[in-house]
């Protein structure tokens, strides 16, 4: 081990001077006569010399000391070649040099209590420890260091407990680490454990709505077993819930491959039952742009939208299992985090925009190059990851038969596949229902209401006021599936036949898009300041004007307008006409009844229910003969 530490000028000058002892041993410099050079031995060293002779005549070719090469010799006699080697630091007491322990404990013991402050200063913590071993063990008892050899303590200190040279963060990931024996879970095969997590991204995006650049943060879901990347959501600003379990649900419905994407980078359809034959050739283009998984457990730190109701609810209702890492423990899931930093080097830092992982790495003016919008830069990060990391080998994918070759993720997917078998996926054409939030609600003689909104449809009727069969948290409610990012509808499951039906918003005839349940919200607090009796109609509709003119200029009005704007919806549902989920409305319904009867083309928008009570007065009313026909002419 002692020659194994040696540089290559210090191995050398060791054989050279093993060379110079075993020819005033034996008068041979290899050691044997078997081995003799040319004009070996010389008559100085020649083996009938005494000892005494053959020492004074090397101490005067090499000009050194009697002593020193007594010395060499005899260190040679006892350890060979390695008692030759340099001793410089046995002779200065290791490391450390001759600096008195308690000084070194003190100086480590200042460095230790750092760790969760700002980054100090060497020069710092040398004045702090002399005046802590002064006041410990008296003044004169410890010899100080000189400040030379304080520093070069300190550097050798840095080893056990970084300080000074990195990053005050990364100083304390590594005082957290564990003492005991690293572990970690390992899976077996696909699906067994998924990792979840959400990280900002180092480029600037562009806001569509208001042409200026933006943050956005990526929601990944990445299978342990082979590392590949089953789901991942582009979201301007910030991430909800409905985001986190959008992610989750591509793990079960995978998102269709780009059409000129190359062969390899494509996935074929999983989910197809076994018993049916199929030539995977003749399977027309795109695919999936990702494999399919069934997760098992999922492994996601405490950020609010991992812990929120919504998604916990879904993982319920999939089978899924919680594993929750441990607080500002980034290694328990440190396959994904790995994934971001080969994300940020291999692809974001080579886009326009590319802002770096710190301000300290930011450009002059990186806001001036970006110029991709959400939805391309996520087209890019989804091809990248097809097209490049799912088939770039990766030193963490080994097989344990054979740990010289280097897997792939997508090779490490088809070697699970093949060591665990066909992977169920659930087939149910209606999975996105179950990816939805929850909304436990009674159902009124009007539908029902959620945060103020009244839904219904022609499946609730004889459902007024009726318990349903659910107990516990429901007490009695129905559920009610809900969007966040489009609450124009809802979604009811019938309990007896197990199918999915639509129930429109009163006020949906007037939308032509999409409503996001923050937006509404906050519609209503712009209405609420400018009319005595607001309601959501006119709430929603200066909202839009508001954004037409280019009002919305606050950071929360740009993260609603930007999710209003996405093209892609979050979670894949069923196509159902919004024609017909409006026009079984009650009131559009006698509305355009009145209307056939009458013969006159039907207006654009039907009249909303307003749940009044005495409808059956109100329709005798409509029997008389023009009783109120001229009643307000006046007005």
């Amino acid at each position: 081990m002692l020659l194994a530490e040696l540089t290559d000028s210090e191995r050398q000058q060791v054989l050279e001077r093993a060379a110079h002892v075993r020819e005033v041993l034996t008068g041979y410099r290899s050691g044997t006569a078997e081995l003799a050079a040319a004009g070996e031995p010389r008559p100085e060293y020649a083996p009938g010399l005494s000892a005494t002779s053959r020492y004074e005549s090397k101490a005067a070719e090499l000009g050194i000391g009697l002593r020193t090469v007594k010395r060499w010799v005899a260190d040679y006699r006892r350890h060979g070649e390695a008692g030759l080697a340099p001793k410089k630091g046995r002779a200065a007491g290791g490391p450390l040099g001759h600096t008195d322990e308690r000084w070194v404990e003190t100086a480590l013991a200042v460095m230790v209590e750092h760790t969760g402050e700002s980054k100090p200063s060497r020069t710092m913590v040398i004045d702090r420890t002399d005046a802590r071993v002064a006041v410990r063990f008296g003044s004169g008892v410890v010899k100080v260091p000189s400040r030379a050899t304080a520093f070069r303590v300190l550097e050798e200190l840095e080893r056990r407990h970084p300080t000074f040279r990195l990053s005050a963060k990364r100083n304390r990931d590594i005082a957290d680490r564990p003492d005991e024996v690293y572990g970690k879970l390992r899976p077996t095969r696909p699906g067994e454990y998924v990792l979840m997590d959400t990280t900002r991204l180092d480029v600037f995006a562009l806001d569509p709505v208001t042409l200026r650049w933006i943050n956005s943060e990526l929601t990944v879901a990445m299978d342990w077993y082979d590392r590949c990347v089953v789901g991942l959501r582009l979201t301007p600003v910030s991430t909800k819930s409905v985001d986190a379990a959008s992610v989750l649900y591509q793990a079960f419905r995978p998102r269709p491959a780009g059409r000129d994407w190359p062969a390899h980078a494509v996935w074929p359809e999983h989910g197809i039952p076994r018993s049916v034959l199929l030539d995977a050739d003749a399977v027309e283009r795109p695919g999936a742009a990702s494999p399919a998984v069934v997760p098992e457990t999922i492994v996601v730190d405490h950020g609010k939208i991992y812990v929120s109701e919504h998604l916990t609810s879904v993982c319920r209702r999939m089978g899924i299992s919680i594993q929750p890492a441990r607080l500002r423990t980034g290694r328990d899931k440190g396959p994904v985090e790995r994934f971001f930093r080969t994300l940020r080097e291999d692809l974001l830092q080579a886009l326009p925009g590319y802002k770096g992982p710190d301000v300290h790495s930011r450009g002059l003016n990186p806001e001036a190059d970006a110029f991709f919008f959400l939805d391309e830069l996520e087209a890019i990060i989804r091809e990248w990851v097809a097209t490049v990391y799912h088939h770039k080998p990766h030193s963490g994918l080994v097989d344990p038969h054979l740990p010289k070759l280097r897997m792939s993720p997508a090779m490490m997917f088809e070697h699970g596949v093949a060591r665990a078998g066909y992977i169920e996926v659930p087939r149910d054409p209606d999975l996105g229902y179950e990816f939805l939030k929850t909304e436990w609600r009674t159902i009124q003689h009007y539908g029902v209401e959620i945060d103020g909104r009244r839904y219904n449809g022609p499946i609730l009727t004889g459902k007024e006021n009726e318990t349903s069969p659910y107990t516990g948290k429901a007490n009695g409610r129905w559920p009610l599936q809900v969007d966040p990012d489009d609450i124009t509808r809802v979604y009811f499951r019938d309990p007896a036949s197990r199918r999915w039906h639509t129930l429109a918003w009163e006020h949906a005839p007037s939308l032509t898009m999409p409503l996001s349940e923050d937006a509404l919200q906050f519609a209503r607090k712009l209405a609420a300041a400018k009319y005595t009796y607001p309601d959501d109609k006119i709430a929603v509709a200066d909202l839009f004007q508001r954004w037409n003119i280019g009002l919305g200029q606050t950071l929360p009005e740009r993260r609603m307008a930007l999710r209003l704007s996405r093209e892609q919806a979050a979670i894949g549902l069923p196509e159902q006409p919004r024609e017909q989920a409006v026009s079984v409305l009650p009131s559009v319904a006698r509305v355009l009844a009145a209307t056939a009867a009458s013969g006159e083309v039907p207006a654009d928008e039907p009249v909303a229910e307003m749940g009044d009570d005495d409808i059956d007065d109100l329709e005798a009313v409509d029997a008389e003969d023009d009783f109120y026909a001229d009643a307000l002419e006046d007005v």
